[in-house]
């Protein structure tokens, strides 16, 4: 028998129709327990832990992860896997840093979820939470097949600091363009073993201190140089800039100086691309050829959500900026891909 631990946070698929204002409302695990008779069928012992109260996906926060990741420390030794049922709005924020807080991971945490709560007739709910548990319980060689943060939604698992939602009204939610689907669920569950990460021998280490100042950069063409002042001097250690294409930025003088002013401050600047496939490649065009020059750092493909739990992550490690600076470029969870 498998001992899987459900971490139950909220979201859509236990929520509820109000009689009176016909909006959707938060409910307790029960209620997706009597939506799904089948959990009786399973040779599985089922732990559930319910936040209290239950969390609307939007309020999600660092403390509330911190929570989480202590939950999975704590009964790490004792259960085979562990499934997150999450709100589907930030689901990606929270797989991608509770990624880099479990250091070593060697047992699955899976965060699912649905598009349409459990107790609607047409409910993607029951197949993605019945999926999602027999992911985290599925093992070869007496080892966890999936040993890493994960998303499943529709049929498919995403390695978590490579998703993103991309819509809000399928129950296809979300996508990993710049990274293989790591397993599929048809008649069977087809694993992608050659992308799955191995963390085999490695030591289990939880990291808890996280450092939100982070700033976000996006920019648009008209972009005026008090908006982006305003931005860069805001109190924050570090900045995801969102560019264009493969990371390129308008290279007017006062924008150029802004950011050399600001890198020369301490801050790191990391660019990504506003572009959800591909890869910033600094330097590829003129437009981006003096940002490495100005100490602008390489995001590479990672999505904006790994960007900016990377930074809350690394910046709780680290005091030194250049330190944060180093790692920032450097692939520790399976979150990025160099091409260099």
């Amino acid at each position: 028998m498998q001992n899987i631990f459900i971490i139950y946070t909220g979201g859509t698929i236990g929520m509820v129709k109000d009689a009176e204002s016909g909006t959707f409302v938060p409910f307790d695990f029960e209620l997706i327990a009597r939506n799904l008779p089948d959990l009786d069928r399973l040779d599985y012992k089922l732990t559930v832990h319910s936040f209290t109260p239950i969390i609307d996906s939007s309020n999600m926060n660092p403390t509330i992860w911190v929570e989480m990741a202590e939950i999975i420390r704590n009964n790490h030794d004792h259960y085979d896997g562990f499934v997150i049922l999450h709100g589907s709005d930030t689901m990606s924020f929270s797989a991608s840093i509770l990624s880099f807080m479990l250091e070593g991971l060697q047992k699955p945490v899976i965060l699912s979820g649905s598009q349409l709560p459990i107790g609607e007739i047409r409910t993607d709910a029951r197949e993605n939470m019945m999926t999602a548990l027999e992911i985290a319980s599925a093992k070869e060689n007496g080892k966890s097949i999936v040993q890493e943060v994960c998303i499943l939604f529709d049929n498919k698992l995403f390695r978590g600091n490579r998703s993103f939602k991309y819509n809000s009204a399928k129950f296809e939610a979300f996508r990993s363009p710049n990274y293989p689907v790591l397993a599929e669920a048809g008649i069977h569950i087809n694993y992608n073993h050659e992308a799955l990460l191995d963390n085999t021998d490695k030591a289990f280490i939880m990291h808890t201190e996280l450092d939100n100042r982070v700033g976000v950069l996006k920019l648009f063409p008209g972009i005026s140089p008090a908006f982006v002042q305003s931005i860069l001097d805001s109190n924050v250690r570090s900045i995801v800039m969102e560019t264009f294409g493969s990371g390129n930025t308008m290279t007017d003088k006062w924008f150029l100086d802004m950011l050399e002013d600001t890198v020369k401050k301490g801050k790191n600047i990391v660019d990504i691309s506003q572009c959800k496939v591909g890869s910033v490649e600094l330097g590829r065009y003129e437009t981006s050829q003096g940002l490495k020059a100005l100490g602008v750092l390489n995001g590479y493909d990672m999505t904006f959500e790994a960007a900016v739990t990377k930074l809350m992550y690394l910046q709780g490690q680290l005091v030194d900026q250049e330190a944060v600076a180093y790692w920032v470029e450097k692939n520790i969870r399976g979150e990025l891909t160099i091409n260099d």
